[in-house]
């Protein structure tokens, strides 16, 4: 089941982030400061913090809550996530300026933790914690995608945004929630290894 956790995890959130707010502030970031490998290395610990606080909160609800309500939770925050990946982020530039006095890994480690705060990203590390019950495998997962989406943005910037139809990268992990959503509130999920 862990590796269930791991793959659907980082598969979910690779698709999810793609065109998200943190990878427009990645660009963004990029051209200001051209330096990657602060940004980079700020991504990481960012993504590693706010996931694995998602992660506990996850697990938490995991223990406190009866399967039943867990099933049918799960089942509605899978499908309010399928329609929150089909809205467009924006990216704000107070989120930039917050802490642009204190360096490119400072000021990236500090607009990632506070754009991923209540976003898809950690709503979904959430659900997937609770569905999954391994929080290590999902957090894993989580950050890893996140990392695949955000990294080659800042290497390669609005190149790749260009020639990734971003639309259709969106509708396939909207799709990818309302499949999981529509199964655990089916009870389909243990049938079909998720």
């Amino acid at each position: 089941m862990a590796w269930d956790a791991l793959a659907v995890s980082t598969g979910v959130v690779a698709l999810a982030e793609m065109g998200d707010k943190t990878q427009l502030l990645a660009l963004l970031l990029a051209a200001r400061f051209r330096r990657p490998l602060p940004i980079v290395l700020g991504i990481v610990v960012a993504t590693v913090l706010n996931h694995a606080l998602a992660g506990a909160v996850g697990a938490w609800l995991s223990t406190v809550l009866n399967p039943e309500l867990i099933r049918w939770g799960l089942g509605l925050a899978f499908l309010a996530m399928a329609g929150w990946l089909l809205i467009p982020d924006r990216i704000e530039e107070d989120e930039v300026r917050l802490a642009a006095r204190w360096g490119v890994f400072a000021t990236t480690a500090l607009a990632f933790f506070l754009a991923e705060m209540a976003d898809k990203t950690q709503v979904a590390t959430v659900a997937l914690t609770v569905h999954y019950t391994a929080p290590v495998a999902v957090v894993v997962g989580t950050t890893l995608g996140m990392l695949m989406a955000d990294v080659p943005a800042v290497f390669v910037g609005d190149r790749l945004a260009r020639h990734v139809p971003m639309r259709l990268v969106h509708g396939i992990a909207a799709l990818v929630f309302a499949v999981l959503g529509l199964a655990t509130l089916f009870g389909l999920g243990e049938r079909w290894g998720f």
